[in-house]
């Protein structure tokens, strides 16, 4: 209810701001409210430069929505807005109802499959309903997450390998710092955040770990 009612807020805000009506869901007309001239007499828009095109006319996907609204020189809050509306409206359709759906009746429970032969990567993988793509970086999608209790005289449990890729790294590159980094007990992706932000460890923060963390999974 209350990511709804933001959600509407949302809306109303982008089409106030915005030079026309126009629907926010679909990405042909957000484009023409973005890109099109000022001066448009037939669909006029906010004249913002195309970051990126597509066959069928200029992207509005998420990267380009973030790098307008990160842009100084754009001075229309439209992009900033768009960006938190999708996000809601995706945690919303993708998480909430579906997840509601998914209650299995006679148990008053999700009851999720682990697939062991699906993901590339060899890891195991969640299906009906997907536990594993939750946000977990958003106040939002931290609040959601509290939404899954154990049953009464049950605990949920967090197994997880220990930086496998990294110790893979490590042992592979013979790279020293990782190695002793290691051997002393450090907590790895907090190292490298501290070292990436210019940081001491117990500064770093959640999203700061939390970003090196993705940048060692691309790297490796």
């Amino acid at each position: 209810g209350e990511l709804n009612k933001r959600i509407d807020e949302l809306k109303e805000m982008i089409l106030r701001e915005s030079p026309r009506e126009f629907n926010p869901d679909s990405p042909k007309q957000l484009a023409g409210v973005l890109f099109n001239a000022v001066d448009d007499l037939v669909e006029p828009g906010l004249g913002l430069k195309v970051i990126k095109r597509r066959k069928t006319g200029p992207s509005t996907d998420i990267e380009v929505l973030e790098k307008l609204a990160g842009d100084p020189e754009v001075e229309t809050v439209v992009p900033k807005l768009i960006v938190e509306y999708r996000q809601l409206r995706k945690l919303v359709n993708t998480y909430l109802v579906s997840l509601k759906e998914c209650i299995y009746e006679k148990t008053g429970r999700v009851h999720a499959s682990f697939n062991q032969t699906v993901a590339a990567t060899g890891r195991l993988s969640s299906s009906d309903p997907n536990l594993q793509n939750i946000p977990i970086r958003t106040e939002v999608g931290r609040r959601i997450r509290k939404a899954f209790v154990a049953e009464d005289g049950c605990q949920l449990i967090t197994a997880d390998y220990s930086q496998i890729e990294l110790r893979i790294l490590a042992h592979l590159s013979g790279d020293k710092a990782l190695i002793e980094a290691f051997r002393s007990g450090e907590d790895i992706h907090r190292t490298v955040a501290a070292q990436v932000y210019g940081v001491e460890p117990g500064e770093v923060t959640r999203e700061q770990r939390s970003s090196a963390r993705s940048d060692e999974r691309r790297v490796g």
